[in-house]
C-alpha cells in the first residue's frame, strides 16, 4: 500500500514555506494531496475528472492553526502548485464558518466529499468537490478537523452521507498517541490518531472512560420503559416518596422555626417605635419648609421689582435715543448741499435716517410702544423727512446727469475728428457717477419709485454721448481708410480681367477698429448701468429675447429686451424689467453706425465679408463670459447681416456662372474656372479665423460650375468627353496648391479628377473602335459564341472561319503605321489644350495595348496556329512613331 502523503514530510514543508511566503507564520497540524474538481448547482453533481470543462486539478488540503495569547485559530488553506512546481496558497478557509460535512453519495469509493462554508460570497456557485486517494486518508483529514471544532469552537459541523458512530469506531479501533508541533511563538498540542504508519488525529467524540460510565449506568439502573402506563404509574409512586420525605424533614426543623420568629417579632417593635420618631421630625421640617419659602417669595419680590424699575429706566433711554434726531444729520437732510465735499456728511445722514426709521417699525420695535404718542409722532416726522431728502436728492442727480454729459459733448476734444481717430474714454465720467453711488442706494432704500426717472435722466443722456462718439468714430474710419473698390474677380467679362491683387488696405481694418473699440465699452457701460443703478440682478448674459415692440423688426436690436441670469439666485421680475427698457434706451441706435461701416466694407470690397465674419465670430465665441445680453444681439445682428451681404455675392457670382449655358458652344476651357482659382486665391487671403463661410461659398459656387459644365458639354453631343476632360484638367491645375490646403477644395479636386479620368477613358475608346472597329467587333463576336459552345467550334461558324479571320487581319492590321497616325490625328483633333495631348496619347496607347492583348489571349484559343503579330511588336511600332 501507498505511503499517505499526510506522513510526507517534504509536502508538510513545502506548505509551511508556501504559506510563510505570504507573511503568516500558521503551524501546518495536517496536510494531504487531493484532486479538485466542481460540482453542478443546486446539489452534488456527477464526478467528472475526464470532462474538459470540469477537469479534476491537483490542490493540496492543508490543516493549518495560529495561536494568539490564550485564543488559538484554525484554518483550513488550500495550495496550488505553480509553473515551477512549487506550492503556493490558493485559497484560505476559516474553520470556524465550516457547517457542513458532505460525502458524494454517487461516488462508490465514498472518497469524494463538499465542504460548506457558511460565509462564501456567492451560495448560487456549487463549492469545490475535493477526492482522496482512499477512505482511510479522507477519515483521517475529517478527523482532524472533527477534533478541531470539537476542541476549539466546541461543537462540530453537520456531517452529511457518512455515520459519525462509525468514524469514532474507526478512531478507537486505531491506535492513538499525543504529538506535539511547537514552534518558536510557543505549542500547539493536538490528538493524532496513528496506523501502522505514524497516523496522527485529535481525540474522540466520545472518551472511552465516558463510553465505559455510560455503559455501566444503562446496566446497572433498569428503567421498564417498556409500557408507557406502568411507566407513568412509576413516576407519581416515586413523587409521592419524595413529597413526604421533603414533610418529614420539615418537621424535624420545629425549634429552629420558632427562634426565627421570636426574632421577627422584636425587630417589628423596633420598627414601629422608629416610624414614631420619624413622623415627628417630619411635622417639624415641613413647618420650616413652610416659613424659608415664604422668606423666599418676598425676597424674590424685591428683587423682580428691582430687576424691572432697572430695566425700566434702559428702556427709556434706549426709546429716547432713538425718538432723538441728531443737529448735523437734520440740517443734512433738510437743507445741506450734494457737492463732492458734502456727500461724506450726506451718506452719514442717510445712515441714520434709514436706521431710525427701520428701528421705529412694528416689526424692530416692542409692540407696547408701537401704539405711544410720542413714537407715531417721531415715525411721521422721519417719514416726513425722508421724502424731503429723497425729493431733493433726486432733482439733484436729474440735473446732475445731463449736465456732466453735455460738458463732455461740449468737449471735443472727446471726439473724433478730421485726420484724428478718438478712442472713447468714460473713465473721468465713470469716477465722478460712483460719487453718487451710495446716494443711489439710499434712495432705492428710501423711496424705490424715484429710481425710474434718474435711471431714465442717465441712460437718456449717456446714450446721446455713445451715439455721437459711435458716428464720428465710424465717419472718422471711412474717411481715413485708404481702402480703394477692390477688382474682385468675377465670371463675366474679357478672360484676362479681373486679375486678383494682394491686399493692402482692407475695409475689414476698419470695422476690425470699430468692435474693438466699442465692444467692450458697450459691455462695461451695460454692467456699469446695472451696479451704479442699484438693479437687484446678477451679470448681464443673453437670454431667450422678446420684443419690446411688436411693430419692429424681428432683426432689430432694439426690439430685443434683455434678461439677467444669476449663477446662483434667482433675479427679480420686476428688476430685470426695468433693466430691459434702461438698457434698450442706454444702447438704442447705436447698432445704426456698425451697419453703416459694414455695408461701406460690403460696396468696396465684398470679400471683406470673410474678414469680418471672423472678427465677430470670434468676439462672439472668446469673449462671450464678457459680453453682456445687449452686445451679444448685437453682434449676432452684425453677424446674420454680414452673412446675408456675402450670400448675395456669392448668388451673383452663382448666376453669373449660370449665364454661360445660353451662350454660343464654348471652346476650350470655360473661362470661369480660372477666375475660380483667383477668386478662392483672394478668398483665402481674407479669412481670419472660422472657415465656415467661405467654405459653404466654396461648395455653392464649385457646385453650381460642376453642374453648368455638364451642360455646356451636352450642346454638342460629339465633343462632349474632349469639352469635359481640358475643363477639368484646367480646374485640378488651377487649384492643385490650394487644394493641398483647403479641404473643401480637395474634395471637388478628387471629384474633378474622377470625371476627367472617365472623359478620357471614353473618349479613347471612341477614337480606338473607329480605326479598329472590324478587329475589336471580331473579338466581341468570338466572346459571344463563347458562352455557348466550345472554342474548338467557333472556326466552323458562319464568318468565323479561318479564312474570315485571315481577310479581317489583314484589312485591318494592313498599312498600320498610317492607322495609328490617324488615331493620334483624331486625338489632336479638337484639342485646344496642347499640353494635355502627350498624356492622352500615352493613355491611348496603353489602352490600345490593354485591348490588343485580350484579343490575342483569345485567338489563341480560337486559331493556334496562326500567325498574328505580338503584343511587343505592336509595342515597338507604337513606340516609333
Amino acid at each position: 500500500m501507498a505511503r499517505s502523503s499526510a506522513d510526507d514530510m517534504e509536502l508538510k514543508r513545502g506548505c509551511e514555506a508556501g504559506i510563510l511566503a505570504k507573511g503568516d507564520r500558521d503551524k501546518v497540524v495536517m496536510c494531504m494531496r487531493v484532486a479538485k474538481s466542481r460540482g453542478g448547482g443546486g446539489g452534488l453533481a456527477k464526478v467528472k475528472l475526464t470532462s474538459r470543462h470540469n477537469m479534476a486539478k491537483p490542490r493540496v488540503l492543508a490543516v493549518t492553526a495560529k495561536v494568539k495569547g490564550q485564543k488559538t485559530k484554525s484554518f483550513l488553506r488550500v495550495l496550488k502548485y505553480s509553473n515551477g512546481g512549487v506550492l503556493e496558497p490558493a485559497k484560505v478557509y476559516k474553520i470556524k464558518h465550516l457547517h457542513k460535512i458532505e460525502v458524494a453519495q454517487n461516488d462508490p469509493s465514498g472518497c469524494t466529499f463538499v465542504l460548506g462554508f457558511d460565509n462564501l460570497k456567492s451560495q448560487s456557485i456549487a463549492p469545490p468537490q475535493w477526492t482522496m486517494r482512499n477512505k482511510e486518508d479522507r477519515n483521517r483529514l475529517l478527523m482532524c478537523i472533527l477534533n478541531m471544532c470539537k476542541e476549539h469552537l466546541g461543537n462540530i459541523p453537520k456531517v452529511v452521507g457518512m455515520d459519525v458512530v462509525e468514524m469514532a469506531i474507526w478512531a478507537k479501533n486505531t491506535q492513538a498517541k499525543v504529538t506535539q508541533v511547537s514552534n518558536k511563538d510557543g505549542p500547539v498540542e493536538s490528538l493524532v490518531l496513528e496506523a501502522e504508519s505514524q497516523v496522527i488525529v485529535e481525540k474522540d467524540l466520545v472518551s472511552q472512560e465516558e463510553e465505559e460510565d455510560i455503559e455501566t449506568l444503562l446496566g446497572n439502573y433498569v428503567m421498564a420503559i417498556g409500557e408507557a402506563e406502568a411507566f407513568s404509574e412509576r413516576m407519581k409512586r416515586e413523587l409521592v416518596a419524595l413529597e413526604s420525605a421533603n414533610v418529614y424533614a420539615l418537621m424535624e426543623t420545629e425549634s429552629v422555626v420558632e427562634e426565627v420568629l421570636q426574632g421577627l417579632e422584636v425587630a417589628s417593635i423596633c420598627v414601629e417605635d422608629m416610624d414614631e420618631w420619624l413622623g415627628i421630625f417630619n411635622t417639624k421640617l415641613r413647618h420650616m419648609r413652610e416659613d424659608i419659602k415664604s422668606i423666599e417669595w418676598r425676597n424674590n419680590r424685591l428683587e423682580l421689582q428691582s430687576d424691572s424699575n432697572v430695566a425700566l429706566i434702559d428702556e427709556v433711554d434706549k426709546l429716547l435715543v432713538l425718538l432723538q434726531i441728531p443737529p448735523e444729520y437734520e440740517a443734512s437732510l433738510t437743507g445741506g448741499s450734494f457737492d463732492e465735499g458734502n456727500m461724506v456728511k450726506n451718506i452719514e445722514a442717510c445712515d441714520w435716517l434709514t436706521s431710525a426709521i427701520k428701528n421705529l417699525e412694528a416689526s424692530n420695535i416692542d409692540p407696547i410702544y408701537v401704539k405711544l404718542r410720542a413714537v407715531r409722532e417721531k415715525r411721521a416726522e422721519f417719514v416726513l423727512l425722508k421724502c424731503t431728502f429723497v425729493r431733493r436728492a433726486s432733482e439733484f442727480l436729474r440735473n446732475y446727469f445731463p449736465s456732466l454729459i453735455d460738458s463732455m459733448l461740449n468737449d471735443k476734444g472727446n471726439f473724433s475728428e478730421r485726420g484724428h481717430l478718438q478712442r472713447p474714454d468714460h473713465a473721468d465720467m465713470r469716477y465722478k457717477c460712483r460719487t453718487y453711488a451710495r446716494l443711489l442706494q439710499h434712495i432705492k432704500s428710501l423711496d424705490k419709485s424715484c429710481m425710474m426717472p434718474l435711471r431714465k435722466a442717465y441712460c437718456h443722456s449717456l446714450n446721446m454721448l455713445i451715439r455721437r462718439e459711435s458716428r464720428d468714430f465710424s465717419n472718422e474710419l471711412r474717411n481715413s481708410s485708404k481702402a480703394s473698390k477692390s477688382s474682385t474677380p468675377l465670371f463675366e467679362g474679357p478672360a484676362g480681367a479681373n486679375q486678383p491683387a494682394s491686399i493692402t488696405d482692407s475695409p475689414a481694418d476698419a470695422y476690425s477698429k470699430m468692435i474693438t473699440v466699442f465692444i467692450p465699452l458697450l459691455v462695461d457701460e451695460s454692467s456699469f448701468l446695472a451696479h451704479f443703478m442699484c438693479f437687484e440682478v446678477s451679470a448681464l448674459s443673453q437670454s431667450d429675447a422678446s420684443s419690446s415692440n411688436p411693430n419692429a423688426e424681428s432683426t432689430s436690436t432694439s426690439s430685443v429686451a434683455l434678461e439677467a441670469s444669476a449663477s446662483k439666485t434667482s433675479n427679480n421680475p420686476a428688476e430685470l424689467g426695468a433693466l430691459n427698457q434702461c438698457l434698450q434706451e442706454l444702447l438704442d441706435g447705436i447698432q445704426e453706425d456698425f451697419y453703416a461701416l459694414v455695408d461701406w466694407a460690403f460696396k468696396l470690397d465684398p470679400l471683406s465679408c470673410i474678414s469680418m465674419h471672423g472678427i465677430t465670430d470670434r468676439y462672439l465665441s472668446g469673449q462671450k463670459a464678457e459680453v453682456s445680453g445687449y452686445v451679444q444681439v448685437l453682434l449676432d445682428d452684425l453677424e446674420t447681416r454680414i452673412t446675408i451681404l456675402f450670400s448675395r455675392f456669392v448668388d451673383d457670382a452663382c448666376y453669373q456662372i449660370e449665364k454661360y449655358e445660353r451662350n454660343v458652344r464654348q471652346v476650350g476651357v470655360v473661362p470661369y474656372i480660372p477666375r475660380f482659382s483667383q477668386l478662392a486665391a483672394r478668398m483665402e487671403q481674407y479669412i481670419n479665423g472660422s472657415r465656415d463661410l467661405v467654405d459653404q461659398a466654396y461648395t455653392k459656387i464649385v457646385s453650381i460650375m460642376f453642374v453648368i459644365l455638364e451642360k455646356i458639354a451636352q450642346v454638342e453631343p460629339k465633343y462632349v468627353d474632349i469639352v469635359l476632360l481640358e475643363n477639368y484638367a484646367a480646374f485640378q491645375h488651377s487649384l492643385y496648391d490650394l487644394a493641398n490646403v483647403v479641404p473643401t477644395l480637395a474634395k471637388y479636386y478628387h471629384q474633378a479628377s474622377e470625371a476627367y479620368e472617365q472623359a478620357c477613358s471614353r473618349h479613347i475608346n471612341l477614337v480606338i473602335y473607329i480605326h479598329f472597329e472590324k478587329l475589336f467587333q471580331f473579338a466581341r463576336k468570338i466572346e459571344e459564341l463563347m458562352y455557348n459552345m466550345s472554342p474548338e467550334e467557333i472556326p466552323f461558324q458562319v464568318g468565323m472561319s479561318k479564312v474570315d479571320f485571315r481577310k479581317m487581319l489583314k484589312s485591318s492590321l494592313t498599312g498600320l503605321d498610317k492607322t495609328i497616325n490617324a488615331m493620334y490625328r483624331k486625338l489632336q483633333k479638337n484639342m485646344t489644350a496642347e499640353e494635355l495631348l502627350p498624356s492622352l496619347w500615352e493613355k491611348c496607347k496603353k489602352e490600345f495595348l490593354d485591348k490588343y492583348t485580350t484579343f490575342l489571349k483569345l485567338i489563341s484559343k480560337i486559331y493556334p496556329d496562326e500567325k498574328v503579330t505580338s503584343v511587343n511588336e505592336m509595342r515597338d511600332i507604337l513606340a516609333s512613331l
